[in-house]
């Protein structure tokens, strides 16, 4: 075997630095992620008659419900204020983790490398 052992068919395989590199935007993620975790998203529907907050974790933290909404008569348009308050803001905590992600890659596609 040639001195210094197999450095791969390009002849160097990857270097330190792309190797430092590689852990650092691993880290960067971890932080990013943690970061993402603890914020929380609002989003209302029903013209601010039903507020819904989640977390980075998509978990529903709040619920509040003007009680003007309450219609004995009508439970299901305060069922589908509900979905849409939380739907919305479950969208919102995605939108900014793609984005926050893509920042993070240069949009770069790692799939699941991390």
């Amino acid at each position: 075997m040639a001195k210094g052992g197999y450095r791969g068919p390009m002849g160097g395989g990857m270097n330190m630095n792309m190797i430092k590199q590689a852990q650092k935007m691993q880290q960067d993620m971890l932080k990013m992620q943690e970061e993402m975790e603890a914020k929380e998203y609002e989003a209302t529907s029903g013209g601010g008659m039903v507020t819904a907050r989640v977390n980075g974790k998509h978990e529903l933290v709040s619920l509040t419900i003007n009680p003007e909404a309450v219609d004995p008569d009508d439970v299901e348009m305060l069922q589908d204020m509900v979905v849409a308050a939380v739907n919305e803001s479950m969208r919102k905590a995605e939108a900014e983790a793609s984005q926050s992600m893509a920042k993070l890659t240069g949009g770069l596609n790692l799939g699941g490398l991390f």
